[in-house]
């Protein structure tokens, strides 16, 4: 039977004196507790559901004797918060005297472990009864309840444009760098470009002839293309400095001893084209000794050119990449809630925080055979961001991040895992709580985690928990595949 289908046909008259022994009651008169036998009735009811989370709150109730636990729904199951057989415990329409400010319906499930007796008072009586009999107490609960909701939002709020504003510091950052980059890179290709006009002219003039113009021609491409096979993927791993550095007095000896000038400024471009002595051997064979330095110039100048063009490439493909990554990042212009690669996602959000990861080791371990799986883009952005930063956090510039996926079961788990210190045990339990923070006054709001959890838990169904011992936490994100848990 239904508590909201009213007073059920068993129903039981009250008795004043049983009343009057419940400390909830204890302070009322005798009018008043007859009042209250006369709006309300004793029930009993079997083991199994009281009420249920979800349905309109029609009944506050109050145990005379029996049993009973409270579950509250996470993701597809009902997790008990509580049990107990103490008299006077109540629950259900408790927040009636909020009438429409507040939602009216019941915040937990009431589950009976054994055959029990309630008092059980319509909500529409209890609300009157809160008003007429404690104004002023009414007056105090609602503004502490509302109170707390409205703190609750403007901290919300608060922490987005905080979270906000830092991502928006470290992408402009991020896309200053590569900018600058490419406008240095211009200016200087501009200065080449110039000055290759100017050796244009000195070489119509000069003593190069068809045939050794044809072999500088031929010199020229070989040297570009040894450049842009050291970029091509599958290319050997640029030298270390030492070997570099090596590479460069063995290639300066050589252009000393060939009497070019400043070979200081001319050995690290063939360098890194990964050009060395002997190839310079076979241009020395290959033209004559009068022309060999102003071929040597004009092949470096080739060279140098090709690297600013490429300096110029790279800088344009690292911004494309960034707005790219704050495009995914923000979702803009795609819908809330539709299938996903979550491993773009998590992307997105580690080129968004590259800045802040400075120092750190970022091992992605991605299953990439994951199927998509229907959530909400921007939010889960949020969730990644915050558990990322406090991963962040915690090694304080030092250590390696580890995010990881993996199907189980009908579920996409994420793991974000640090080697940080760990988070104490006696206030792990709490670190979903809202306003709980171990950090320094000042440096957080403490509802970056509670704002984590409700997207997983309350806008996914999912399940966020967190496991963590001195060098080892790892918080874990559970999505559900199933269509039949996300709709639960």
């Amino acid at each position: 039977m239904s508590a909201a289908a009213g007073r059920p046909a068993d129903a039981e008259p009250c008795d004043v004196a049983e009343l009057r022994t419940l400390f909830l009651f204890e302070r009322l008169d005798d009018d008043q507790l007859a009042w209250l036998c006369t709006h309300g009735h004793v029930e009993r009811r079997e083991p199994g559901p009281l009420y249920t989370e979800g349905e309109p709150a029609a009944w506050f109730y109050v145990l005379l004797d029996g049993a009973v636990a409270l579950d509250r729904r996470v993701g597809a199951d009902d997790v008990e918060i509580s049990r107990t057989s103490q008299r006077g415990v109540y629950g259900g329409a408790w927040a009636a005297y909020l009438g429409d400010r507040a939602p009216q319906t019941y915040t937990q499930t009431m589950r009976v472990l054994a055959p029990s007796r309630f008092y059980a008072l319509p909500a529409a009586d209890f609300s009157r009864l809160m008003t007429e009999w404690f104004p002023m107490a009414v007056h105090l609960l609602e503004g502490l309840f509302m109170g707390q909701r409205d703190t609750q939002l403007a901290v919300n709020q608060r922490e987005r444009l905080l979270a906000l504003g830092a991502l928006s510091a470290g992408l402009t950052h991020e896309l200053n760098n590569p900018a600058a980059a490419a406008g240095r890179a211009t200016s200087a290709l501009r200065e080449r470009v110039a000055g290759m006009r100017h050796k244009l002219g000195l070489i119509a003039s000069g003593p190069y002839d068809a045939t050794t113009l044809a072999t500088l021609v031929d010199l020229q491409e070989q040297a570009v293309e040894s450049l842009a096979k050291s970029r091509a993927p599958g290319a050997p791993p640029p030298p270390t400095a030492l070997e570099r550095a090596d590479a460069e007095d063995a290639l300066a000896a050589w252009l000393d001893a060939h009497g070019v000038a400043a070979s200081w400024d001319l050995a690290p471009t063939f360098v890194t084209a990964g050009l060395d002595a002997d190839w310079l051997d076979a241009v020395a064979a290959t033209v004559a000794p009068s022309v060999l330095e102003g071929a040597v110039r004009w092949l470096a100048y080739a060279l140098e050119t090709e690297q600013l063009m490429n300096d110029v490439e790279d800088a344009s493909s690292r911004i494309s990449a960034l707005v790219g990554a704050a495009k995914q990042y923000s979702q803009i212009g795609r819908a809330p809630d539709r299938d996903l690669d979550v491993h773009e996602l998590l992307d997105a959000t580690l080129t968004m925080l590259d800045r802040r990861l400075t120092g750190l080791t970022v091992v992605r371990r991605y299953d990439r055979t994951l199927p998509p799986v229907h959530a909400y883009g921007a939010e889960l952005n949020q969730v990644w961001t915050n558990l990322v930063e406090n991963a962040a956090q915690a090694m304080d510039g030092t250590g390696t991040l580890t995010v990881t996926t993996r199907r189980v079961d009908d579920w996409l788990e994420v793991e974000v895992a640090d080697i940080g210190p760990g988070i104490p045990p006696d206030v792990v339990g709490r670190v979903f709580e809202p306003f709980f923070t171990t950090k320094p006054v000042g440096s957080g709001t403490g509802l970056g985690l509670d704002i984590a959890w409700r997207i997983v838990v309350g806008k996914h169904h999912g399940d966020l928990t967190v496991r963590s011992v001195p060098g080892d936490t790892r918080f874990l994100v559970r999505l559900p595949y199933s269509t039949e848990v996300r709709a639960s």
